[in-house]
C-alpha cells in the first residue's frame, strides 16, 4: 500500500504518471470525448448524433494510427538509408 503523506504529495505536472508503454488506450477515450464536443456543435440532427460521434472518432483514431505507421516507416525503413 503507497505511503499516504506520498500519494497527498503527488504533483501531476511535476510528477506525471508513467503510461507510456500504454498510451494507445488511452487514445480510444480522447478520440470518443473529442468527437463527443465537436459534435455536439456541429451535427445538424440529433438523431444522427451518435452515429457520426462514432464515425468520426473512428476516423480520428484511424488518421492517428496511420500516421503513427507512416511515421514508423519513414524512421525505420526510408531514414536509414538516407544517413
Amino acid at each position: 500500500m503507497p505511503d499516504p503523506v506520498a500519494v497527498l504529495a503527488w504533483r501531476p505536472f511535476l510528477d506525471p504518471i508513467d503510461l507510456h508503454d500504454a498510451w494507445f488506450w488511452l487514445l480510444i477515450p480522447l478520440a470518443l470525448l473529442i468527437a463527443i464536443a465537436y459534435k455536439a456543435v456541429r451535427v445538424p440532427d440529433i438523431a444522427n448524433f451518435w452515429r457520426q460521434t462514432l464515425l468520426f472518432s473512428a476516423q480520428i483514431i484511424l488518421g492517428i494510427v496511420g500516421l503513427f505507421a507512416a511515421a514508423l516507416v519513414t524512421l525505420n525503413v526510408i531514414l536509414p538509408f538516407w544517413v
